[in-house]
């Protein structure tokens, strides 16, 4: 196992530590774990290794593996699984080795952090730092535990669904490594107990205080004053694990575990599940905090600046990098991007007209022929189709020439052209240039979690608990409430001016009358909200749905004498997964081998 080997090396790893001249080496390079004791910036690396392994993607990957894009990167790890490569000793969506080298690091701070001189000549300080070193610690440890969970947990051939082994003291050279799957139940409830610790010890946000009198009474009884609370608990501390994000975490893994694929044996309810999500959005107010413009966060330039306060549609965040990192991937190349991303016929279906009703309905005024006119103005806002301006530019995907007699951006022109007829538009900046001659990088920031993330689980496990308008976690909303404030924010139920159409959105209202047509409304309203956010494909496998479905896109051909478009769907790219048994992810095939004791899920080999 790689994580054993952390602990043969983990000595010398000078980077827990500050550098010293290069000469003298012999006593740093020899340290033991004793050392840690008196050097806190040695012992605080070890929690740094843990939030270096946080398994979060920063940008959009997992999505070209789902039916709702492909690459054109036909070396994509993720194109090859999606295609029929996807096997126990060629994972790309593994989290094994990540996760349990972080989980090792983090179990191996817990057993030093209480001997640790954080502050020796302040008892309140010390302890301050204990407590909130201690929370980040378990709550990060919740988090990789989590992302086990969700690639790794499955059924072996005995039925039993299992989760991964569950470590929560380090492993050393005497060790017995071959340890088994702990049952996923008990694994959810080593990580609801992660999250209660961090909770405890850890304050809901990292604010500072004004007085002594705010400091909680723990830290008043050893004297500390506001000036050091605030050292610790207060604003130089944001963007690390709060309870918060602790929270957050409980309620999402109490999702994982009371969706279909896991709820006959985690123990966990759809109710339990609805009341943890509850928790989290009581913090904000309910849905008086939901942000009327947070499904388009990215677009507010002024909130991404390193000087800018949070956002209120964004719970916890990956830190701000100035790049033109996803431009140069995703931009058409007309605009000197590489178009990788491109979005599925699949998905463009799931916007529904501006009515709200879907284009397969047959009261929507869907036209075929004219297939973006009067959509969701999401569609518009996450993907770029035929005849987008963008940056100035007109983007034709057809197979036709644009003003400029270019067909860069036209349907399989060049191997950075789309290979779907789409060009993903969402999480871009339309200020970047990503030309190496007129480079212009601008901010950009990566949500963890998303309170519309928060809010749609909710609406899920509710509206699977209780149905769709019963306020069963007592929060003051309901599922159909989510979905309905969800809807509006989008523009669904208006005309193009903002207007209310005279049947408003009715078919939200029919949906509402059935706990089924409303399960697979909030599922498309994932869909959507959460597109290229690397969730769909989780989603589709938690929820046992189709996991083979064809990858479509679309073909535009213009009649040279009317200029009259044509709109052919055509099949792009066919999916290999089988859903027998790829609803979960395998454990590593090299570590079944090394290991007696650890059972493969069923149907992987």
């Amino acid at each position: 196992m790689k994580t054993r080997n952390i602990i043969l090396y983990f000595i010398g790893l000078v980077a827990f530590s500050s550098c010293n001249d290069m000469f003298e080496p012999a006593d740093e390079n020899n340290r033991t774990e004793d050392a840690m004791v008196e050097e806190s910036k040695y012992a605080h690396g070890l929690l740094m290794y843990g939030y270096d392994r946080l398994p979060y993607i920063t940008t959009t990957q997992t999505d070209i593996a789902t039916d709702d894009a492909v690459t054109n990167n036909t070396n994509s790890n993720y194109c090859k699984m999606a295609t029929g490569t996807w096997a126990a000793d060629n994972n790309p969506m593994s989290q094994w080795d990540n996760c349990k080298d972080g989980i090792q690091y983090l179990n191996l701070f817990l057993t030093k952090v209480e001997k640790v001189k954080w502050a020796p000549s302040s008892a309140s300080k010390q302890q301050m730092f204990i407590d909130r070193l201690k929370g980040e610690a378990f709550g990060l440890r919740a988090i990789m535990y989590y992302y086990l969970l969700q690639a790794h947990g499955g059924y072996a051939d005995d039925g039993t669904l299992y989760g991964v082994p569950m470590l929560t003291t380090p492993e050393d050279g005497s060790s017995d490594f071959n340890q088994p799957r702990a049952t996923f139940e008990d694994c959810v409830k080593q990580i609801f107990a992660d999250c209660d610790s961090a909770m405890a010890l850890l304050p809901v946000d990292y604010v500072d205080i004004e007085s002594n009198n705010e400091i909680p009474a723990k830290y008043q009884a050893l004297g500390a004053n506001y000036s050091n609370y605030n050292l610790v608990f207060g604003t130089k501390a944001r963007n690390l694990l709060s309870g918060k994000i602790a929270e957050a975490t409980k309620a999402q893994v109490a999702l994982l575990a009371a969706s279909p694929a896991f709820r006959a044996q985690s123990g966990v309810t759809s109710a339990e599940a609805a009341t943890l999500c509850a928790n989290v959005l009581k913090r904000i107010g309910g849905l008086e905090g939901f942000d009327p413009t947070g499904n388009i966060w990215y677009k507010n330039k002024t909130k991404l600046e390193p000087s800018a306060s949070e956002m209120p549609e964004i719970l916890w965040r990956e830190d701000r990098h100035k790049n033109a990192d996803q431009e140069r991937e995703n931009f058409p190349p007309s605009l000197y991007g590489s178009g990788r991303v491109n979005p599925s016929q699949n998905l463009v279906d799931a916007f529904p007209m501006r009515s709200g009703r879907p284009i397969t309905d047959a009261n929507s005024g869907y036209d075929s022929q004219n297939p973006y006119a009067n959509r969701d103005p999401r569609l518009t806002d996450n993907v770029l189709f035929n005849g987008t301006k963008f940056r100035n530019t007109v983007i034709i995907t057809g197979t036709y020439p644009n003003d400029k007699n270019e067909t860069d951006d036209n349907i399989n022109s060049l191997s950075t052209s789309t290979r779907t007829g789409y060009y993903l538009k969402k999480l871009l900046r339309d200020d970047v240039s990503p030309l190496s001659s007129s480079l212009i990088e601008q901010q950009h920031i990566y949500p963890r979690i998303r309170y519309t993330e928060m809010f749609l689980a909710y609406a899920e496990a509710a509206n699977d608990a209780w149905g769709p308008k019963v306020d069963g976690a007592n929060v003051g909303f309901t599922a159909y409430d989510v979905i309905k404030a969800i809807r509006v924010r989008a523009g669904l139920g208006t005309d193009e001016i903002g207007m209310a159409l005279p049947e408003g959105d009715a078919y939200l209202e029919e949906c509402a009358a059935s706990q089924d047509k409303m399960t697979e409304l909030i599922r498309n309203e994932r869909r959507i909200e959460l597109c290229f956010e690397n969730k769909r494909f989780w989603d589709l496998r938690r929820w046992q749905m189709p996991i083979n479905e064809t990858v479509k896109g679309v073909q535009i051909d213009r009649d040279e004498e009317t200029g009259e478009l044509t709109y052919t769907i055509i099949n792009v790219e066919e999916r290999k997964f089988d859903s027998s048994y790829q609803w979960y992810g395998p454990i590593p095939y090299g570590e079944v081998l090394k290991w007696s004791n650890l059972k493969q899920n069923k149907g992987w080999k």
